[in-house]
């Protein structure tokens, strides 16, 4: 029970708005909230009912409350923001979300400038048009593009070298400007049409190219005519699809849904009005909150971390309490008006109920995939004769191409599935290429060394993808680390290598068991060694590619650091290095005649 007096303390609390800091006995902190009145706001947590669970949960365990007393409600806000971010109390609601979103940049430096995906600092000259929600979002805008209005994408280096057409110009998804195949004013026409359509300026574009084509007609150029007629229909197809009549300007709109103790927050995102797409978020209730609360907690850590546009209008499902305060903050940070509403007419209407529906229904599958993760994990449970869910499980894999470039994988899986952040891949060194038992004792020995040290929390299930040998070693280590309350689990491949037919076998008794297929504790055993073997053999391909890249330039008599530099970035990797002939060489700044032979000799195997 807490011993904090709230009476005494509430007596002394001052009404101006503020932050409070609730603490437990010994000094963690546990929640931040913000008020209008301090007073009032923190009052409403020791009322004598209508608390819910969890929150009767919080004040047992309140020790002490420090407060913070700003000017104004959005110095509060600001102040609530900044310290949720640096302390993540377990008791707020946390977002994950600390990628960068990505832009389509279309090139100014080039004479015939290319479309690409960019993420990252703005720091070429060209247009950038976004932010756009996810990759996948970019490459499906690029893909459409690519089909309207042919403008490149391929890479620089790519681009300088080619002798003839790729297959992109092949299939009409490009015009060739490489080997001069469009004029340069054709090209910048397309370039100008792709900026238009980017900058949302569609009906401005329909009517250029309306006008284009009746020229076109007017000259006989009927194959020209007939390329704006089908970039017309294509375009007016997209704006159909879309059904984006009578939407303007940049926004975003968030509806939040609640249920089952979990929620969702669907983000669509537009910008001059286009749909860019949507992102949705599950971010845990702490202390049952209501959609409005949600979008509380979620708005300031989403638009104020720093990093993410923020557009000129949020339009959400329900008003926050703090709205005004919120919107304020975000026009200060914006440096223009920002505008927080909950009552739309029109295009905005739809968008609206559109993000609400797709909340609600992206929430139920969510539950219904937390009830079969549930039913997985009471399935391993009583599989293992475990006295409780496992709460967190870790999966090693090794991967290697005869030896090179070994790498292990360790996956960090716990009762809401992949926890990526903790995901860790070890380069492993110092060993017999090949010796899959030294690399396990390595991965682990490293691993577990630095849990005892406190970097992370003790799984309570190790599986390893392996059989007899590499669960002894994996007993092995823990027992020279004096960690011996992890349940160790090999799961080894059967004689087909087909899933389905693995033996797992007992790290405490040696034994083995085949499951059935339909078991569902091995489908959760299947998902976390899959997941561990993915991790694994990307993280070797990318050390043994560099590798390979790197080796194929190092070791040339007169090619130091700093020319290798200059080569790489006028080539644009190794292979195109491979690919220039002596003249295409010699070229490249301080490489004389005589180097760019011995260089060219090297890497095709003819020097001496």
């Amino acid at each position: 029970m807490s011993t904090f007096d709230a009476e005494s303390f509430l007596k002394q609390l001052t009404t101006r708005p503020g932050v409070y800091q609730m603490y437990d006995a010994n000094g963690e902190l546990l929640y931040v909230g913000k008020a209008r009145n301090l007073r009032a706001r923190v009052s409403s947590y020791f009322r004598a009912s209508g608390l819910t669970t969890k929150t009767m949960a919080l004040v047992a365990r309140i020790h002490d409350i420090q407060v913070t007393v700003t000017s104004t409600e959005v110095d509060a806000l600001l102040l609530e923001h900044n310290l949720i971010k640096s302390h993540r109390p377990p008791y707020n609601i946390l977002l994950r979300d600390d990628k960068s979103y990505p832009y389509i940049f279309l090139s100014s430096e080039d004479e015939f400038p290319r479309l690409s995906m960019h993420r990252g600092r703005k720091r070429r000259k060209g247009s950038y048009f976004g932010p756009y929600p996810s990759a996948s979002a970019v490459r499906e805008s690029l893909h459409f593009l690519q089909k309207v209005f042919r403008v490149r994408q391929c890479e620089d280096s790519f681009f300088r070298n080619r002798s003839r057409p790729c297959l992109q110009h092949q299939i009409d998804r490009c015009t060739a400007p490489c080997v001069n195949l469009v004029s340069a004013e054709d090209y910048a026409e397309q370039v100008q049409n792709t900026a238009l359509f980017l900058g949302g300026k569609s009906q401005e574009l329909l009517v250029r190219l309306a006008d284009d084509m009746e020229q076109a007609a007017a000259a006989l150029e009927y194959e020209k005519a007939a390329v704006y007629r089908d970039q017309i229909s294509q375009l007016q197809h997209v704006q159909a699809s879309q059904g984006i009549e009578g939407a303007s300007g940049e926004l975003d709109i968030l509806a939040a849904a609640v249920e089952g103790g979990r929620a969702c927050v669907q983000v669509l995102f537009v910008r001059n009005a286009q749909v860019l797409g949507s992102k949705t978020w599950y971010p845990p209730l702490k202390l049952d909150e209501t959609g409005a609360e949600v979008l509380a907690a979620f708005l300031p850590q989403f638009y104020l971390a720093g990093g993410r546009p923020i557009p000129g209008e949020i339009i959400v499902t329900e008003l926050p309490e703090d709205s005004d305060a919120l919107a304020a903050a975000l026009t200060q940070q914006a440096g223009r008006k920002v505008r927080i509403r909950a009552s739309v007419r029109d295009a905005r209407a739809r968008w609206l109920q559109l993000a609400r529906q797709t909340a609600v229904t992206n929430l139920q599958s969510h539950l219904a995939g937390r009830q079969s993760t549930l039913e997985r994990l009471q399935a391993l449970q009583e599989l293992l004769s475990l006295p409780a869910l496992p709460e967190r499980m870790e999966c090693f894999d090794i991967s290697h191409s005869s030896g090179e470039a070994t790498v292990a994988s360790c996956v960090v899986f716990d009762q809401n599935g992949p926890r990526k952040a903790d995901y860790r891949r070890f380069n492993i060194e110092g060993i017999t290429g090949g010796d899959d038992y030294a690399a396990m004792q390595q991965a682990l020995e490293r691993r577990y060394k630095r849990l005892k040290e406190g970097e992370a929390s003790l799984p309570d299930i190790l599986f390893i993808d392996g059989g007899k040998g590499q669960v002894a070693q994996a007993l092995q280590v823990l027992e020279s680390l004096q960690l011996n309350t992890i349940e160790v689990v090999g799961v080894a491949k059967g004689v087909t290598r087909k899933a389905g037919f693995e033996t797992l076998i007992r790290g405490n008794t040696g034994a083995e068991q085949q499951l059935r297929g339909d078991s569902p504790a091995l489908h959760l055993i299947q998902s976390i060694r899959d997941e561990a073997h993915r991790f694994a053999i990307t993280g070797h391909r990318a050390r043994r590619d560099k590798a390979r890249q790197r080796s194929s330039l190092e070791g040339i008599p007169g090619v130091g650091a700093k020319r290798r530099r200059e080569l790489l970035r006028h080539f644009g990797s190794a292979s195109g290095v491979a690919n220039a002939n002596v003249d295409e060489l010699k070229k490249i700044n301080g490489i004389s005649a005589t180097l760019a032979q011995q260089i060219y000799d090297h890497l095709h195997g003819t020097g001496q």
